[in-house]
């Protein structure tokens, strides 16, 4: 081709001096003269038929992905285009259909069963400055598509290097964090694949295929209208019955007086087909409109193919193109998982061919003549991008029926389908289901009759499998696919006692065939902490890992995570978010841990909120400000393992909470909450609650840490004036001691050496009457504050609190309605007894280590 722009070679990246280049016809690969012979990389029409296992993508809403290129046609992505959630893979919108299924397999769908993987190469969309992995040279480009990435160990090379690299994958540097896919089993088989993955749909929900169709014809004619030379024509190209109800086609353009031939050709590249124009015709729509309109059609016009000139200033140029019917064929089977040395063999029928006589005929072919033929049975595959979908063939269907059927509908699914040849195993349907939100503290049998009641399971597929009282939740094992889809749809419209159900799809873990220096990282992220950087997150781990070990916490919140994880020797886990969503794990671990093989997992922050002072304090800095997601689970890899305290306030309040009519209400019953970090009462709690306050009008506005703390500091300024005699409200007990207060606005019982953001409130210097404190000694702090003044000093570093206790048990008694804050949950409580004692064991957590990772 000419070239009118600068362009670049798909293959070796350089820039294409001189007016002509060589370009794909189908899928537009762009190439100098001198790289063409070299040219690996397969084209988009021939790629579908090199993958091994056909594995579906996982498409999320639609989104703008700058700088990144389309996998099919290789073009840059400027409108909404779409992605996979789990592999590397960008599409527009009207390429969708055209992609290849082959995203990275993370599990094993009950069938397969291999231990060594290989690389999954993905093409471009690398960044510019990505070296090849032999020569060392940059691979990446942001000017077009080109270089190989490994999807599961990262191993970046060039199209003409990654073809010497060893097949086999190792995972990388994280495989002892990945949890390997041969050792995960889901049966996935009616659902969609963001429900196998827990990928909690977006507001903009992911269109049906039926909307696709109007982005694919808009998307055809952008492509298009750049040619509005008077000497081409534009036609409208249908591939099949299923594209003419959908009103969904593709625009090719062609010259005024193009031959048929080049017609027919023009529409397989724009369908992706690489056969022989020999084999197809077209047949113009209208006649096809005229066809089911019995009376028009009386003296059979259809054969008649001169009349397309007839409507040609009447109707838009649309044309549907057809195969050509054949009495034989040749049709290749393949061997699934049977275990022979070839990919599949080739085998002719012809129109008395039935399913029985090609499984008759294919076995000798594979060496397994000797067996009954009742053991096998024949079954068809789709391919398609979204969702493979298989089907098993009746023994006595003519097969070239069969062809003709599926080409009837359309000719790109006959290029997307296969035929595979499978024993007859008697395989055993086990789908998982978590379905959390129940009432808590039930029996086995009231929740059986509960889920029988809102959902009418059928108790003969469907059985309890686990049950978690204190969370009222269950996990059903359904040995049915179709009840398991029925039972997971009609939970999401389910209300017990006024609180929503919800369910979960989760993946059986196979704990025998973990690796033994294998230890998995359990990530849970909390999409909305902080400045709403967790959606990212989720996206770039699940890359990075197994999708598998990733948990949305907004969906079912932790326990699905270490449901899943309960039989595992030996994992730890990774939470992203701000302080409350680190207590709340830890709190569900604490609840959940005598359920676990591995009962202390050792626990990492990834600090996403806003003050973060326990990831201060264990070295994972002071809030996530986008560092490259793959050091972070290097410094996991690397990090120490430390113990801490944790702590349990009891609430007792004596009096009944106010608004009570005639004052004869009932007190509230006693709350028992857990602490890590720190416990407030006075003026830091009333600052806590203010701010709730102001979060809970206006969500929309706290999405960034600097507006939080500017709020903080405004709500602080409020209160500068209060002065109150908090040593008057309340009395304090220190290990069976009264301790005088001295005259303070707020009381604070810290656990670890940062509070407020980073502050601290201890300080520094020694002190004979108290110990040194530490995160696992086994003792709390207790420092008083005189008012919001002193709070600014110590944030700034000139003052420290009034130290006034250390001890391991507290008593407090609350003389009148007091703020509290409990890890930056507040609220008023009203007067009664507070106390403080230590919680169970000591939990172990992961420390960032100091030295400087090498380069």
């Amino acid at each position: 081709v000419t070239l009118t722009k600068p362009t670049f070679c798909h293959y070796c990246t350089d820039f294409i001096w001189g007016l002509a280049g060589y370009q794909c016809e189908v899928c537009n690969f762009m190439s100098h003269e001198k790289c063409l012979k070299n040219v690996k990389i397969p084209c988009s029409c021939i790629a579908p038929s090199l993958v091994r296992v056909p594995v579906a993508h996982c498409f999320g809403p639609p989104g703008h992905y700058k700088r990144k290129f389309c996998s099919v046609c290789r073009k840059s992505l400027e409108s909404p285009a779409f992605r996979c959630e789990v592999c590397e893979l960008h599409v527009h919108t009207d390429c969708i259909l055209f992609a290849c299924s082959d995203c990275r397999q993370c599990h094993q769908d009950g069938h397969l069963d291999h231990d060594t993987y290989h690389h999954h190469w993905r093409e471009g969309n690398l960044s510019s400055s990505a070296r090849c992995e032999f020569c060392k040279k940059t691979c990446g480009s942001s000017e077009v598509l080109s270089g190989m990435r490994c999807e599961w160990c990262g191993i970046l090379a060039h199209a003409a290097c990654y073809v010497i690299v060893t097949p086999e994958c190792t995972f990388g540097r994280l495989r002892n964090m990945i949890l390997p896919p041969n050792c995960v089993q889901l049966f996935s088989r009616n659902f969609s694949k963001l429900h196998c993955f827990r990928i909690s749909e977006n507001l903009q929900t992911e269109s049906d295929e039926d909307d696709d169709v109007d982005g694919s014809t808009q998307g055809s004619m952008k492509d298009i209208q750049i040619s509005t030379d008077s000497s081409k024509q534009t036609l409208k190209i249908f591939d099949g019955n299923d594209a003419v109800k959908r009103n969904q086609f593709r625009l090719i353009s062609v010259p005024r007086i193009a031959k048929n031939e080049e017609v027919v050709e023009a529409a397989l590249r724009a369908y992706y087909i690489n056969d022989d124009q020999q084999e197809y015709e077209l047949q113009t729509f209208t006649q096809q409109v005229l066809l089911s309109d019995d009376v028009i059609n009386r003296n059979d016009a259809a054969e008649d193919s001169n009349l397309g000139s007839v409507f040609r200033e009447s109707v838009p140029e649309a044309w549907i193109i057809r195969a050509k019917p054949k009495d034989e064929e040749v049709i290749r089977i393949y061997p699934a998982w049977l275990k022979v040395g070839m990919a599949y063999v080739s085998l002719r029928v012809n129109k008395d061919s039935t399913v029985q006589t090609v499984i008759k005929e294919v076995l000798p072919l594979l060496g397994r003549q000797t067996e009954c033929l009742q053991n096998f049975k024949l079954v068809e595959v789709l391919m398609g991008s979204k969702q493979v979908q298989r089907m098993v063939l009746d023994n006595q269907e003519l097969i070239l029926n069969r062809l003709k059927d599926i080409r009837k509908t359309s000719i790109r699914q006959m290029n997307q389908t296969r035929f595979y040849i499978v024993e007859n195993s008697k395989s055993i349907v086990q789908v998982n289901l978590f379905i959390g939100g129940l009432p808590p503290q039930l029996s086995p049998e009231e929740y059986t009759n509960i889920l029988k009641e809102e959902l009418a399971i059928k108790t003969n597929v469907v059985s309890v499998s686990h049950v978690y009282q204190a969370q009222g939740a269950v996990v059903l094992q359904i040995s049915c696919f179709s009840e398991a889809e029925r039972i997971y749809m009609l939970v999401k419209d389910t209300v017990v006692n006024d609180k929503p159900l919800h369910a979960v799809v989760i993946p059986a873990v196979m704990a025998s065939k973990i690796p033994r220096n294998c230890c998995p990282l359990l990530v849970f992220v909390n999409p909305k902490s902080g400045g709403l950087k967790g959606r990212d997150l989720l996206y770039s781990f699940r890359k990075l890992l197994n999708p598998h070990q990733v948990f949305e916490l907004t969906n079912g919140g932790p326990l699905p995570g270490f449901h899943t994880f309960s039989k595992v020797p030996s994992f730890r886990v990774l939470v992203c978010g701000g302080d409350g969503t680190v207590g709340w794990v830890l709190g569900a671990l604490e609840e959940i841990r005598h359920k676990l093989v591995c009962s202390e997992p050792s626990v990492a922050i990834l600090p996403l909120g806003t003050g973060n002072d326990l990831g201060r304090v264990l070295r994972w800095g002071a809030g996530y400000s986008g560092e490259d997601p793959y050091s972070i689970l290097v410094s996991v890899d690397e990090a120490d393992d430390v113990l801490m305290d944790r702590w349990t306030i009891l609430l007792d309040a004596e009096e009944p909470a106010e608004g009570a009519e005639n004052g004869i209400a009932e007190p509230e019953p006693p709350k028992i909450v857990q602490m890590n970090n720190y416990c407030g009462l006075g003026i830091d709690a009333e600052l806590s609650l203010d701010f709730h306050h102001a979060r809970e009008e206006e969500p929309g506005k706290f999405n960034s840490r600097f507006h939080n703390k500017g709020v903080y500091v405004k709500v602080g300024l409020q209160k500068i004036s209060h002065t109150r005699n908090l040593h008057k409200d309340i009395k304090l007990q220190v290990d069976q001691h009264e301790v005088e207060l001295p005259s303070i606005e707020g009381l604070i019982f810290i656990n670890i050496p940062s509070w407020g953001s980073g502050a601290d409130l201890w300080g520094s210097e020694s002190d004979n009457r108290f110990e040194k404190p530490r995160i696992d000694d086994g003792l709390l702090e207790v420092v008083g504050v005189t008012g919001v003044v002193h709070m600014g000093q110590v944030q700034g570093g000139f003052r420290s609190g009034i130290r006034i206790a250390q001890g391991s048990y507290f008593r407090v008694t609350l003389l009148k309605p007091i703020p509290v804050q409990v890890d930056g949950e507040p609220w008023i409580q009203a007067p009664g007894q507070i106390i403080i004692s230590a919680a169970g064991p000591k939990v172990h957590m992961l420390k960032k280590s100091k030295q400087k990772q090498k380069k």
